[in-house]
């Protein structure tokens, strides 16, 4: 069993910044993928960013920028800096990992989410 638990979110008006946090924990014994989506009421959960164990990073169009994807694979932590929000950024965010357990079984893991709302 793999937990991940975010923090980070809250409430900031247009053009501020949050650093949301993702720490993963359990038999783990490796994360190759771990992500972070984000749900708006009324719309599909969508991707915002992701990065793999090597580095790669990918990012949604809208937030190419403004947003910037890091981990810490020793910590099994992942981050997102987000700069100059603007109000449809607001959503609930989820952190996702996927790897491998301790007895090499597979996790696709969510967080329970983190609300960020940016207010005009």
């Amino acid at each position: 069993q793999v937990q991940l638990v975010e923090s980070g979110g809250g409430l900031v008006q247009a053009g501020g910044s949050l650093r949301l946090s993702c720490a993963a924990s359990g038999s783990i014994f490796s994360i190759n993928y771990m992500g972070w989506y984000r749900q708006a009421p009324g719309k599909q959960r969508e991707l915002v960013a992701d990065i793999t164990s090597g580095g790669s990073t990918n990012y949604a169009d809208s937030v190419k920028g403004r947003f910037t994807i890091s981990r810490d694979n020793a910590k099994n932590t992942v981050y997102l800096q987000m700069n100059s929000l603007k109000p449809e950024d607001t959503a609930v965010y989820y952190c996702n990992a996927r790897g491998f357990t301790s007895t090499v079984r597979g996790f696709d893991s969510w967080g329970q989410g983190t609300q960020v709302t940016v207010s005009s």
